[in-house]
């Protein structure tokens, strides 16, 4: 079958579709039917099953003969340190800690925060609080104390299982202090804390409080599996509000199962047994979805990378790890590849390393721009999938299906709509538009297993924030178009699409267009007030590393493509250049906060932007453009 004959097979019985691969999960009572009606615009799947996540991730494996292969890799540059934990090492470990876990007094239901680094401890207290059915909410490690407070007062966690420390090139993040002072400002405060002690950091305990991660699991039990509910909670996932509030993404636990075991042969085209490498985070939806559970799902082995792709110790770590452990499908974000472009444009490190294991490159979490993705082909002589989807979806909304079917790639866009999502775009009165249009995209309830039913405390938010705009649709936030064929293009955020002197233009658009210079590593394009003309665009370049020519000359440059490309209409002559650009530590650009500055309206810096001084040279950038609205 291909895609086009899956996707209609999902269209004609939706019910069946995911019942189908339902099938290929372990239940402890099966389901009797996928899709719950939860009333007001909610929906569940599989709500009356009973099933536990991790004898599907981890004791399943070991059942069926496969407990000696590798589940886990942990590739560290930064300690210089590699191990390999296999699926029955897994198990032990996870039973273990979970045992002690549950002396404690962590049960199901309960909330537990996890705060740690890239080490395989973190996925094994992920995999400990879905033993027992405790809830998880990861804070990225690192992340101020004032934001790990708020989602400790928001979760209300019995337990918090952290590291003593993280370390990042050139530093050591001193994790325990952090968390210190975020329990100093919490109103609520967990029974005890789990700390796993660095070799590089040994943190102080706080006595009554802080347990060791090696000492409190001396003479207890193991834990078995505890079956939980279909629509049980697996994890809290907190994702950055317009509000300054964060927004709880809750997941269900057993369409998350489901949906993620069904993307890794479908999607990413791996086989069990196959090495599979997201370079991510656990502290982010990718971490979730793609370092920990569905690789370990659907008895992969995954790879855990302490690194950076540049400065760890070259622009070559990428190839070193992906040869070096045999990875079939590697899955990274667009801005990890333009810093590793940026270092070595004409790809010498590639050379380097023996990539012939590697079959496919999978790239989210910011638009992949043509020019990055042509380099990467050109570099790697695989096919480069550009796919979409969002923190709250936890798998690819739109994605090119590998094991389905390779589809032909066009450059911007992440290539068609998945089974489960019937994606439209809209104008603002929430009808259809002709293909080729823009307008907003949004998802025709209900959305698909493995998608957020709700947000943890917060069901008003939840409607205000998705569902409420369009009736009957999921709103996504951005806004983009559908060609004839049914590819989607992601153009935008909805707020990056700007009003030049009544012309809707994305801001995507032009980007594009400037990444395709030779000397931009690089780019955003924002949108700026304008008393003439509503908005003007405002762009910034990034400039590839050994370029020594004049700023001006290359913005001059710059301005006359996107004339030439987009028109006269676009007004683009408002173009700098600088080092770096304000983004998300997980490699978001902060545009909106940009647009705030240049703006010179009021702001809060995010807490998720990965170095705070970048602001500044913003609003130098900013002001030598001579922008009016920028005070002097």
């Amino acid at each position: 079958m291909g895609y086009k004959d899956v996707y209609g097979a999902w269209r004609e019985d939706p019910n069946g579709f995911w019942m189908d691969a339902a099938q290929a999960i372990e239940w402890d009572k099966q389901p009797s039917k996928a899709l719950f009606d939860a009333g007001d615009g909610q929906f569940e799947w599989f709500a009356d099953g009973m099933v536990n996540t991790c004898w599907n991730a981890v004791d399943r494996h070991v059942e069926n003969g496969r407990g000696e292969q590798v589940a886990i890799i942990w590739d560290s540059p930064i300690t210089h340190t590699k191990r390999e934990i296999t699926y029955v090492e897994l198990r032990n470990r996870v039973a273990n800690l979970a045992g002690a876990l549950r002396a404690k007094g962590v049960e199901k239901g309960d909330r537990v925060i996890i705060y740690m680094p890239m080490i395989p401890e973190a996925l094994e207290a992920m995999l400990a609080c879905a033993r027992l059915g405790a809830i998880h909410s990861v804070v990225f490690g690192g992340f101020a104390a004032h934001e790990l407070a708020v989602r400790i007062d928001d979760a209300q966690p019995k337990c918090i299982i952290a590291a003593s420390c993280g370390m990042e090139p050139g530093r050591t993040v001193h994790y325990k202090p952090l968390l210190d002072g975020a329990l100093a400002q919490a109103k609520h405060q967990p029974d005890f804390c789990v700390i796993f002690q660095r070799e590089q950091e040994v943190a102080h305990l706080e006595e009554g409080r802080d347990v060791n991660w090696h000492g409190f699991q001396y003479g207890t039990e193991p834990a078995e599996c505890v079956p939980v509910e279909g629509n049980h909670p697996a994890y809290i996932l907190y994702t950055s509000g317009t509000t300054g509030q964060p927004k709880g993404v809750v997941r269900h636990t057993a369409g998350h199962l489901v949906a993620l075991n069904w993307t890794m042969k479908n999607i990413y085209n791996v086989d069990p047994g196959d090495t599979f490498w997201a370079a991510s985070d656990v502290g982010w939806v990718v971490g979730h979805s793609y370092i920990c559970y569905a690789p370990l799902i659907h008895g992969n082995t995954t790879i855990v990378f302490e690194g950076k792709p540049v400065g760890t110790p070259d622009a070559g770590t990428f190839w070193r790890v992906i040869s070096e452990h045999k990875v079939r499908s590697f899955f990274t974000a667009p801005t990890a590849f333009r810093a590793v472009k940026r270092e070595d444009p004409k790809g010498e490190f590639v050379k380097k390393y023996d990539l012939s294991c590697l079959q496919t490159v999978y790239l989210a979490g910011e638009r992949a721009d043509p020019d990055t993705i042509t380099w990467a082909q050109q570099q790697l002589g695989v096919p480069v999938i550009d796919h979409w989807w969002q923190t709250e979806t936890g798998w690819a909304i739109a994605a090119n299906p590998m094991g389905i079917e390779e589809l032909p790639v066009k450059l911007g866009s992440p290539s068609v709509p998945m089974p489960g999502y019937d994606v439209q775009i809209l104008d603002e009165a929430g009808h259809p538009v002709p293909a080729g249009t823009l307008g907003a995209i949004a998802i025709k309830l209900p959305l698909p297993p493995g998608t957020l039913p709700t947000l943890w405390n917060a069901e008003a938010r939840f409607h205000k924030a998705y569902l409420e705009h369009f009736p009957g649709y999921y709103e996504t936030g951005d806004a983009g178009m559908i060609d004839d064929e049914g590819y989607l293009y992601i153009m935008a955020r909805t707020d990056d699409v700007i009003n030049v002197a009544g012309h809707r233009l994305s801001t995507g658009g032009m980007e594009e267009v400037l990444a395709s210079h030779p000397d931009v590593a690089e780019c955003a394009v924002i949108g700026v007030a304008d008393p003439l003309k509503g908005q003007v665009p405002m762009g910034f370049l990034c400039l590839n590393s050994g370029c020594n020519r004049p700023h001006e000359e290359v913005c001059k440059e710059a301005v006359a493509l996107v004339r030439q490309q987009i028109g006269p209409v676009a007004a683009f002559k408002l173009c700098c250049v600088v080092d770096r650009l304000p983004k998300t530590r997980s490699g978001k650009i902060l545009r909106a906060t940009m647009v705030k500055i240049a703006d010179a309206e009021e702001f809060k810096t995010p807490a998720t932007i990965d170095d705070p001084a970048i602001i500044d040279e913003i609003r130098a950038a900013v002001r030598e453009l001579g922008y009016a609205k920028e005070p002097a």
